[in-house]
């Protein structure tokens, strides 16, 4: 096999222009002529408010102040698009859309109220700073519960939708009848996604054509928002993407300022630039998280789990936007279940409104919401139950033989052998030797404890992509509806092209974001990307070579000529004859069959594939200050047939890093009147190189069922299990001291606290 080929770990082709500064992103790339933009955002959680814009129309350098009298004049709708489900009573949730600029009323710190273009940023600052806005206050909620100060009249109770699934008759029965329940409570801790590059975007006007380029993780939701807003052809919009430095989720969702910039540049005739700064990315991009789940399992007198019942409540911010709903519903139900055979569930999910930011985005995320809550009740009930928490996954395991299995949640699981998984993990991080390494820490005044977390996801979002290759004298293009954001596609792309056609890897050009040039795509997010490209690009290159052997045949009188995909030739069997690759496009060309050197295919995946994985941390907890550490920390991930196992490595560390960061470190704080008090690095806690250890990183190859090349995603596998396996390490290291309620972030302060109230000496928080 060559060594560029899948499934080997070839080093990304992309580093070298990133490495050296090459890299173009949105704001490197806006002309240089471009007007500036700023948004001018609320101060306050939540009043009704008045503002007069004319000395800012007036002030040097201003081109356009945008507020949303201005898009009402213009004609243009003042609302974002919302993704709303039915409740439990089977009428629609609350369908308040966010509004892109507010209206009269602001919902949260950071809410757009003004956009300003002028000349340079500093005169759109200034000009910012002229504009009187008086704000009458009204009463802030945060609290993640129903009721409360409403903040949308059409939902007087705070509630934005009231989804469920499964049986609740037939749940609270198997439970009345268990041998035992347990139940835990869980908080899973709002996250800040902060990506490397912040949001940014500009638009230029090419005639009666319009050209917007955003960091996104797709271009075509963009482009279908401005064709409707503006009332456009599809012709008349173009949308890219070019570098993308980080998207998580965050990036996938629609903003105001994409369509503001749009507006801008329609309006004065000038490119307009945006780009958001850290501070005003914390305030105002989606976040993550931030949701209270109640879990209880049902056993038989055999471990063995009879029901599963989960109550969540979501924050949704301030706003029914985007995918808000259906991530933190349907999503999350979809893989409740987890690894274990489990017939009756019942789940249902809340959101709640409240005066802060979003929360529609996952950062790394997968469904860790989901295997979060399992995982901590199944490693609690462990304990509660007196038995060892690996053997009471092993009981509850679907057992190999069992698959495909559905699931309550109504999923059709392909494959699995998580035993053999969780086998490779116990061994790969000594849980035999945990005992020895707990006993040296509490001799050095520290409490040590061992976390287990098996996760399962699923990949999401549109089970179709389409692929394009076109030959040309120097080698290939290969158009992809996917996109980048920093994971190695292009690189990962080269070498299944390379894998069918031969091709070096300097003759692969991958070309994506462009909606002029790649027709439809699904974008990326949640894990689909080198999957459902994938299966596009082989069928895709499948039929090119087809259509060329059969014009070889044709036009060198030779039969059954075949394809080396090795040496990226034709052969005539019998003969001499040897054609490369590009040779008989070129001879394709000069027949005036030049659409033979060109391949446009879209396929759509049979059903998902389900990664999964055991995680196993350890910790060490300082007795005196509270301080907990990872001290090691162990992956063995069946991700199926690895395209580059270097690349998925490192996306699984990269992974298991967030995951750290939100179980140690990480936490978003209001104020009583929702001032956001953690909006600078100073402040808020990403995790560092010293909070993280050495992570071993390991892979049982079971490929999947679901799709011919075998995959099963990997871009979202090391956050899933991270904060089930830290969280349940720290547990375990606090469990003998009689501590049961234990929740992210486990920073020094919280801890300590834990302590002192195992002690005795403090109440608890």
């Amino acid at each position: 096999m060559s060594k560029f080929g899948s499934s080997q770990s070839v080093t990304r082709v992309e580093d070298q222009r990133f490495l050296t500064g090459a890299g173009r992103y949105t704001d490197d790339i806006a002309p240089e002529n471009a007007l500036h933009a700023f948004v001018l955002r609320s101060p306050v959680a939540h009043a009704t408010f008045t503002l007069d814009t004319e000395d800012a129309r007036q002030a040097p350098g201003v081109h356009a102040v945008i507020t949303a009298e201005d898009l009402a004049t213009a004609g243009l709708e003042n609302k974002m698009r919302a993704h709303v489900i039915k409740n439990r009573d089977g009428e629609r949730g609350d369908a308040s859309p966010r509004t892109i600029l507010a209206e009269g009323r602001v919902r949260f710190v950071g809410d757009a109220v003004a956009f300003i273009v002028a000349e340079t940023l500093a005169q759109a600052k200034d000009a910012a700073e002229l504009i009187e806005l008086d704000f009458d206050d009204l009463p802030v909620k945060l609290d993640l519960a129903p009721g409360g100060p409403v903040i949308h009249e059409t939902a007087p109770d705070n509630i934005v939708y009231d989804f469920h699934l499964g049986d609740e008759a037939a749940t609270d029965a198997a439970l009345a009848q268990a041998n035992r329940t347990v139940t835990l409570t869980t908080y899973d801790n709002r996250i800040i996604v902060n990506s490397m590059e912040p949001r940014s975007a500009f638009a230029e006007t090419e005639g009666d054509k319009l050209h917007v380029a955003v960091t996104g993780q797709g271009v075509w939701g963009t482009k279908n928002d401005l064709i409707k807003w503006f009332g456009l052809s599809d012709t008349q919009v173009r949308v890219t993407n070019p570098d993308i430095g980080g998207g998580f989720g965050m990036k996938a969702m629609e903003y105001p300022e994409y369509r503001l910039v749009a507006l801008a540049a329609r309006q004065t005739g000038h490119p307009v630039r945006w780009i958001g700064e850290r501070t005003e990315s914390m305030l105002s991009d989606n976040a993550g998280r931030d949701l209270n789940v109640t879990c209880t399992l049902g056993f038989d007198a055999n471990n063995k789990i009879t029901a599963y019942k989960v109550d969540s409540l979501s924050n949704m911010g301030a706003y029914n936007s985007e995918f808000a709903q259906a991530i933190q519903s349907n999503l999350f139900a979809r893989v409740l279940c987890g690894p274990y055979d489990i017939q009756t569930m019942y789940f249902r999910n809340r959101g709640i409104f409240t005066n802060t930011t979003q929360v529609d985005a996952y950062r790394g995320a997968g469904r860790p919401e989901a295997i979060y809550a399992l995982e901590r009740v199944m490693d609690f009930a462990a304990r509660e139950l007196g038995v060892d928490p690996l053997d009471l996954r092993r009981t509850n395991f679907i057992a190999d033989e069992a698959f495909p299995y559905k699931t309550a949640t109504d999923e059709l699981y392909d494959v699995g052998e998580f035993n053999r998984v969780l086998t490779r993990a116990a061994t790969e991080g000594d849980v035999a030797g945990f005992a020895a390494r707990r006993a040296t820490s509490e001799a050095n005044g520290k409490y040590r404890g061992l976390g287990v977390a098996y996760y399962i996801e699923s990949i999401l979002g549109d089970p179709s992509e389409t692929a394009k290759i076109e030959l040309h004298d120097g080698g290939a293009r290969l158009y992809v509806g996917t996109q980048s954001n920093g994971q190695g596609h292009e690189t990962v792309y080269r070498q299944i092209l390379h894998d069918q056609t031969g091709l070096p890897f300097d003759q692969i050009e991958v070309v994506q974001g462009d909606s002029d040039l790649i027709a439809k795509g699904g974008g990326t997010g949640g894990s689909r990307s080198v999957t459902t490209q994938g299966v596009a690009m082989r069928k895709t290159a499948d039929v090119l070579i087809s259509n060329l052997t059969a014009f070889l045949d044709k036009n060198m009188d030779t039969t059954d000529m075949t394809f080396d995909a090795e040496e990226g030739v034709f052969r005539a069997p019998g003969s001499n004859v040897v054609v490369t690759l590009l040779e008989a496009a070129e001879k394709a060309h000069q027949a005036g069959e030049g659409h033979l050197a060109t391949s446009e295919e879209t396929t759509k995946l049979p059903g998902r594939s389900f990664p999964n994985g055991c995680h196993i941390a350890e910790v060490e907890i300082d007795a005196d200050t509270g301080e907990t550490r990872v001290d090691r920390y162990t992956v063995v991930d069946d991700l199926g047939v690895l395209m580059n196992p270097m690349l998925a490595e490192g996306q699984v560390h990269g992974g298991v890093v967030q995951g750290i960061g939100q179980a140690i470190t990480e936490q978003v704080v209001y104020d009583e009147d929702g001032q956001l008090l953690t909006a600078t690095f100073m402040d808020y806690g990403m995790p560092r190189a010293d909070d993280v250890p050495y992570v071993a990183f390991y892979t049982e190859e079971i490929p999947s069922t679901a799709n011919p090349l075998g995959m099963k995603g990997c871009g979202e596998a090391g956050t899933v299990g991270a904060l089930g396996a830290v969280a349940n390490a720290v547990q375990d290291a606090l469990w003998p001291l009689g501590l049961r309620q234990v929740d992210m972030p486990f920073t020094p302060s919280r801890v300590w606290h834990m302590l002192q109230e195992a002690k005795g000496q403090v109440a608890a928080e």
